[in-house]
C-alpha cells in the first residue's frame, strides 16, 4: 500500500513538474526574446522525406529552458498570407532541442514555404517542395561526403540556387574522426569535439558544427533532401555488428551505434519508418521511383579480407531489405528507377592502379554474390532504365553495369547505369598525388573497365540527374578551390543516357 501512495504521489509531482515546464516554455514562446533568429536558430531550418501529401520539417532552438514550446507554419505564399497548416511542438534535451514535424494533407507537386518561432522570433523562411502525381521532368541534385575539415562546403551555394524536385544525400554527412587525425592539418576548420565521435553527446557536437555551415544551411534551407547514412556517420566501413574504425577500448559497438543513429534521427529531416529501417520508396508521379537503400546496418555482413572470400554468399543488404528491393524494381510502373546507392556497385578492376588491392572489398565488389543475383533479377524480369546512384568514392564516375562482366567486351550488354558523385570536400585521389599521376590513373582504370564511360578522381561537388520521359542526362558540377570560400561552382562534364537502352553516349 505504501508503494502504491509513494507511487501516486510520484507521479502526481513529475505531472505538476512537467504541467509546469510546459506553461513555462509557452509564456516563454508568447514572450519577445532579445536574441535574434541566427542565435536561437542557430542551425537553420530543412525539410525532407518530401511525399505527394507531406513533408518532413525540421529546426533546432537554443534555450536555456528544460523544455520549449516551438510554433511551426507552413504556407503557399512566401509572405505567409495563407497558412495552410501550423501546430505548436514540444522539445526538450531528450531530443537535442531538435523539431521535427511530420506536415501532412498537403497538395502535391507544390512548392511550399515555411518558419519556426520561438519566443516571439521568427526563424528564416524555408522553401520545399512536395512530389508530383504528374510530371515528366525530375531533376535531383546527388551529393556525398562532407568533410568540414578538408573545405568549405561551396557545392551547397550553387545547390541552393538551382531549380531541383530533391537533393539526395548519399552518406558520409559528418565524419567520426578526432581533429586532425582525417583532414587537411593546414586547413583554418577543425573539427568539435576534439575527439573520435563515440557517445551520443559526441555525435550531437559535431552534427550542431557541421549544422553552422552556411552553404549546408542554405542547401537545406531551399530544398527538401532525401537522405541515407554511409560508414562515417557511425565509423569507417562500418557494418551491422562491427566497424574497422571501432577499437575495443572505444567500448561496446552496438551502444556507439545506438547513440550515433539516435543523433541522426535528430539532427536529419528524415521521416520514422514503420518497420524501423532507413531504406523506403519515393514516387516522382509516373516518372521516377527513388528507392534508396541502407547498405551498412541493415544487412551487411563483415566484409571479406581477401578477393576470394568476394564469391561466398556474403550480404550487404540482409535478406528482407533484399526481398523488398527487388519486388520493388519488378512492380515499379515508373519510366526510371533510381536506386540511392553508397558504395559502386559495377565490378571495377582496379588491378593496374592498386595491384595489392585490385578490387574495393568494403563496395559491390566484396559481395559479388548478392551483386550477381541483382543484376540476375534486372535481367530475368527485363526491368529496363534503372540507374544506380553512388556515393563514398570521392570521385566521379559513369558506368553501364555489364549483363555479364565476363562477355561485356564481346557482346556490351548492360541491364543498367550507373552514376557516381565526388565528395563535397572529403579527400579526392589528387590530394597526396600529383595531377598528372592521377590522370594517368584514371586512364589506366578505364583502360582496364571498358564499361566505364567516365571517371575523374580531381574535383570536388556533386552531380545532377535529370529524368524525362524520352531520356535521361548526368552532370557533374565541380568547385574552382574548395579552400576559398565561396569559390565558383561550374558545370564541367555530362552524359545523355539512353531510354530503354542502359547506354552512355
Amino acid at each position: 500500500m505504501y508503494r502504491i501512495i509513494t507511487s501516486v504521489c510520484l507521479l502526481f509531482f513529475l505531472s505538476a513538474c512537467s504541467d509546469k515546464v510546459s506553461e513555462t516554455s509557452q509564456k516563454n514562446n508568447n514572450q519577445k526574446s532579445n536574441l535574434t533568429s541566427e542565435e536561437i536558430f542557430t542551425h537553420g531550418v530543412a525539410s525532407g522525406d518530401p511525399l505527394e501529401d507531406a513533408v518532413i520539417l525540421w529546426t533546432r532552438v537554443n534555450t536555456i529552458d528544460r523544455a520549449a514550446v516551438v510554433r511551426w507554419e507552413i504556407s503557399d505564399q512566401p509572405d505567409f498570407s495563407n497558412i495552410v497548416r501550423g501546430g505548436n511542438m514540444s522539445t526538450s534535451a531528450a531530443s537535442d532541442f531538435t523539431i521535427k514535424v511530420d506536415a501532412t494533407k498537403l497538395l502535391p507537386g507544390t512548392k511550399y514555404y515555411y518558419r519556426f518561432i520561438f519566443a516571439g522570433v521568427s526563424s528564416v523562411v524555408g522553401q520545399t517542395k512536395t512530389l508530383s502525381t504528374d510530371t515528366e521532368r525530375t531533376a535531383l541534385a546527388i551529393v556525398s561526403c562532407s568533410n568540414y575539415e578538408f573545405g568549405y562546403f561551396n557545392a551547397y551555394n550553387k545547390i541552393a540556387t538551382t531549380e531541383l524536385d530533391a537533393v539526395v544525400h548519399l552518406g558520409d554527412y559528418i565524419y567520426e574522426y578526432q581533429q586532425g587525425v582525417y583532414g587537411d592539418s593546414t586547413f583554418v576548420r577543425k573539427h568539435q569535439p576534439d575527439a573520435e565521435l563515440i557517445s551520443l553527446e559526441d555525435y550531437r557536437t559535431r552534427y550542431a558544427q557541421y549544422r553552422t555551415d552556411e552553404a549546408l544551411q542554405k542547401a537545406h534551407q531551399m530544398h527538401p533532401f532525401i537522405m541515407i547514412w554511409d560508414d562515417h556517420e557511425i565509423a569507417n566501413n562500418a557494418y551491422v555488428d562491427g566497424a574497422q574504425n571501432h577499437q575495443e577500448d572505444e567500448g561496446d559497438y552496438m551502444a556507439r551505434k545506438r547513440a550515433a543513429k539516435k543523433a541522426y534521427y535528430e539532427w536529419q529531416p528524415i521521416r520514422d519508418q514503420p518497420n524501423g529501417e532507413l531504406y523506403r520508396k519515393f514516387s516522382f508521379g509516373n516518372n521516377v521511383d527513388l528507392l534508396m537503400l541502407d547498405e551498412r546496418y541493415t544487412g551487411r555482413e563483415e566484409p571479406s579480407n581477401t578477393v576470394e572470400g568476394a564469391d561466398k554468399e556474403r550480404t550487404m543488404l540482409g535478406q528482407k531489405q533484399y526481398n523488398w528491393f527487388t519486388y520493388n524494381l519488378k512492380q515499379s510502373n515508373a519510366t526510371w528507377k533510381i536506386i540511392g546507392n553508397q558504395v559502386i556497385f559495377s565490378p571495377t578492376d582496379l588491378s593496374l592502379v592498386r595491384p595489392e588491392d585490385p578490387i574495393n572489398l568494403d563496395a559491390w565488389d566484396g559481395y559479388a554474390y548478392e551483386r550477381d543475383k541483382i543484376i540476375n533479377h534486372l535481367n530475368s524480369e527485363d526491368i529496363k532504365n534503372t540507374i544506380f546512384i553512388t556515393g563514398d568514392t570521392h570521385a566521379s564516375w559513369a558506368f553501364e553495369v555489364p549483363s555479364d562482366i565476363k562477355t561485356y567486351k564481346e557482346t556490351p550488354n548492360s541491364c543498367a547505369v550507373e552514376i557516381g558523385t565526388p565528395s563535397i570536400t572529403s579527400s579526392n585521389w589528387n590530394e597526396s598525388t600529383e595531377d598528372q599521376k592521377v590522370l594517368m590513373a584514371e586512364g589506366a582504370i578505364k583502360a582496364m573497365n571498358p564499361h566505364l564511360d567516365f571517371v575523374n578522381g580531381r574535383d570536388h561537388g556533386y552531380a545532377v540527374i535529370i529524368l524525362e520521359k524520352e531520356g535521361a542526362s548526368a552532370q557533374w558540377f565541380y568547385s574552382e578551390n574548395i579552400k576559398i570560400k565561396e569559390a565558383a561552382v561550374t558545370l564541367a562534364h555530362e552524359v545523355k543516357i539512353i531510354k530503354d537502352t542502359q547506354k552512355i553516349k
